[in-house]
């Protein structure tokens, strides 16, 4: 029997650890007061993305220090293209915020929940006190469920509001997709150890829950 590759088992833990993070998703999506707590997930969308590029460049300098590690020589490369690819997304969201009302000094201002700082400072210590190659586990689970344009157009004639407010959404719905499979490919040829896929898996795995409990608080 053929071993799954490397993103195989990526792909099953991340449908495995998932699940209530989908659960809770549609309970947010299927709200009759998702027009009152749109703006609000964007705020917490945007005090997320906020940290991408800095943690990816964190990761970026740990793994340079590790010249002789064959893993971090790789993650070198592959988050060099990465954060060139994820830089400014936060301002589309702010961008997106202000055409809903809210204005970028309000959106700034809020005080991050804290499931938003555990989600993100979790990457921090592992990426600083163990290996970066944790963060694959973070990415991985931030861009696993891109958004359809199905679903933003219902979403749109649900809340009324203009097409400009989902930039952010749409955008990201069309980029994640070639992200994964990116991804994918990259960790495919990544010379893992069982200790690189453990740490990935408990990465991917604190992801969802955070994500999952930062869902559920706006609800």
């Amino acid at each position: 029997m053929q071993r799954p590759t490397h993103s195989q088992v990526l792909r099953g833990k991340l449908d495995l650890f998932g699940r209530p993070l989908d659960a809770v998703l549609d309970r947010f999506w299927a709200s009759p007061d998702v027009d009152r707590l749109f703006p609000r997930y964007l705020v917490q969308v945007h005090q997320m993305i906020r940290a991408s590029v800095p943690l990816m460049e964190t990761a970026r300098r740990c793994a340079a220090a590790r010249a002789d590690d064959p893993v971090c020589a790789a993650l070198v490369g592959y988050l060099d293209e990465h954060i060139e690819e994820e830089r400014d997304h936060d301002l589309w969201v702010l961008e997106d915020l202000e055409v809903l009302g809210v204005p970028r000094s309000e959106a700034l201002s809020r005080i991050p929940a804290p499931c938003v700082a555990a989600l993100v400072g979790a990457q921090y210590y592992w990426i600083q006190h163990h290996h970066p190659v944790a963060l694959l586990g973070y990415i991985a689970s931030l861009e696993d469920r891109p958004a359809s344009a199905a679903f933003l157009a219902d979403l749109q004639a649900r809340t009324g509001f203009p097409e400009a407010a989902f930039r952010t959404l749409r955008k990201h719905g069309q980029l994640d997709p070639g992200h994964r499979e990116a991804l994918d490919r990259f960790f495919d040829h990544l010379p893992l150890l069982r200790p690189h896929l453990t740490l990935i898996g408990l990465s991917l795995a604190h992801t969802a829950s955070c994500l999952t409990e930062c869902i559920e608080n706006l609800l």
